[in-house]
């Protein structure tokens, strides 16, 4: 009895997972299917989000709608994406360095103490990564890094200005800031799993330091790594208090450079939740779980295009030192 029962317990928890998801996909399906019906594919190609409160009710393919309102996600999409993109190409240079320098330059003291506080960094609530944003890097970025972007970096269009907002560039660094540590974290635990003969090995070959990190070290971890950066891509996509509070908001409006105001997915739901139960047909509350069935799209489809990279695009760490 004490086996059959371990082996049941073991099996409902092992499954849990796949249970809980199931169970938010179709809560998710269900409370969207009325925008799915009216807003069919325009939901995902329009610009304008206007649920039209004030206007009259009509009834669409059975279902209760505002009239003349128009709900598309285009701008929250576009934001998700270069902001959670622009946190990436600052986060993984960043967090390399530091899990290198950790495990293959500091010494053990001062690793222990550094690496305390890189775990550190990543308990602080991203509320607090907000109001840092919101009072120090967004008017520093809008004052003095901006404008200098804009002089020395025109000839590159989307970097011309003018300079109207800090909502891109403090969002990609506020979410840099906030992966980081994630990135770091695991690279570096990783890292020092390499086997001590392979480093050994390679610099009685007559490798340097560096060139043994590269060829050895970098290699080895190297599925563990991209573990770390879509762990990290998968918090960028949906951190919400912190964009919400940098990004400047945008609604209704496409970035044409690189210091406009924009929005992202979980940021404009946060922001827009409240004011959407005023709807008298709840459309914009529907909407907005659709959006959210968006957002678990991406995140599941990242993952996924992970796992296949792993396994399909990369030959194993162990061959590759083997090679080299």
């Amino acid at each position: 009895m004490g086996d059959r029962a371990y082996k049941v317990v073991s099996a409902l928890l092992g499954s849990s997972a796949f249970i809980f998801l199931f169970l938010i996909l179709g809560v998710l399906l269900i409370f969207s299917y009325p925008s799915l019906i009216v807003n069919g594919i325009g939901f995902f190609t329009r610009v304008t989000w206007n649920p039209n409160i004030s206007g009259s009710v009509t009834v669409i393919h059975g279902i209760r709608a505002m009239s003349n309102a128009s709900y598309g996600m285009l701008v929250f999409f576009l934001g998700t994406l270069l902001s959670s993109g622009l946190a990436l190409l600052i986060a993984v240079p960043i967090s390399l360095g530091i899990a290198v320098f950790l495990t293959e330059v500091a010494p053990r003291r001062v690793s222990f103490g550094l690496s305390f506080f890189v775990e550190l960094l990543a308990g602080i609530p991203s509320i607090v990564f907000g109001f840092w944003g919101f009072l120090v890097l967004g008017p520093f970025l809008k004052v003095y890094i901006e404008p200098g972007m804009a002089t020395y970096l025109s000839f590159i269009p989307y970097f011309r200005g003018p300079v109207l907002s800090y909502g891109l560039p403090a969002s990609g660094v506020i979410l840099a800031l906030m992966i980081v540590p994630i990135i770091a974290s695991i690279s570096r635990d990783a890292m020092s799993q390499t086997p001590l003969e392979l480093k050994e090995a390679a610099m009685a070959l007559g490798t340097t330091r560096w060139e043994t990190t590269r060829r050895v070290v970098l290699p080895y971890a190297r599925t563990a790594i991209l573990g770390s950066v879509v762990l990290g891509l998968g918090r960028a996509l949906g951190e919400t208090m912190a964009v919400a509070m940098v990004s400047q908001s945008a609604v209704n409006l496409l970035p044409t450079n690189f210091y406009y105001p924009i929005n992202s997915l979980a940021a404009f739901m946060a922001q827009t939740l409240d004011s959407a139960f005023t709807d008298p047909t709840s459309m914009e509350v529907y909407a907005l779980v659709e959006l959210a069935l968006v957002l678990l799209a991406i995140t599941t489809t990242v993952n996924i295009i992970a796992r296949l990279m792993v396994r399909q695009g990369f030959i194993s760490s162990a061959e590759h030192v083997v090679q080299v």
